[in-house]
C-alpha cells in the first residue's frame, strides 16, 4: 500500500493511521485542516498522542524533523492548541444552559397558551 502521509517526515505508520481514522488521507487533507487541528481530531477520536505528534504534524508541514522546529513556533501550537481547547470548554458551558433556558421558556409557553388557548 503506497500510503502518501507515511512518505511526509515525522510521520510513521501509527500517525498515518490515526489521520486516516480522522478523515485525514493526503498531504493537501493535512494542508487544509492545518497541525492543530488534525492533532486536535486525531485526539477527539480518543487516540493518546502525545504533543510530539503535534509537533510531528507541524514538522511534516514545513518538511523539518519535529525536533528541529522553532521552540517559539512550538509554544505558538501550544497557545493556538490552549486558545481552541478554552473556547470550546466555554461553548460546552454555556449550550446546556442556553438549551435549559429555551426548555423552561417553552415550558411555560406551552402552559400558558393550554390555559388561555
Amino acid at each position: 500500500m503506497n500510503d502518501e502521509l507515511q512518505h511526509l517526515k515525522n510521520l510513521g505508520k501509527t500517525s498515518a493511521q490515526w489521520l486516516h481514522a480522522v478523515g485525514i488521507h493526503s498531504a493537501s487533507d493535512l494542508r487544509r485542516l492545518g497541525a492543530v487541528d488534525a492533532y486536535r481530531a486525531v485526539r477527539t477520536r480518543g487516540f493518546r498522542a502525545s504533543k510530539v505528534l503535534l509537533y510531528a504534524i507541524e514538522g511534516a508541514l514545513m518538511d523539518v524533523h519535529w525536533n528541529d522546529i522553532p521552540a517559539e513556533r512550538k509554544e505558538a501550537l501550544n497557545r493556538q492548541l490552549d486558545a481552541l481547547s478554552a473556547r470550546q470548554k466555554i461553548s460546552s458551558t454555556i449550550k446546556p444552559n442556553i438549551y435549559r433556558h429555551f426548555e423552561h421558556t417553552f415550558e411555560r409557553t406551552r402552559k400558558t397558551c393550554k390555559n388561555k388557548c
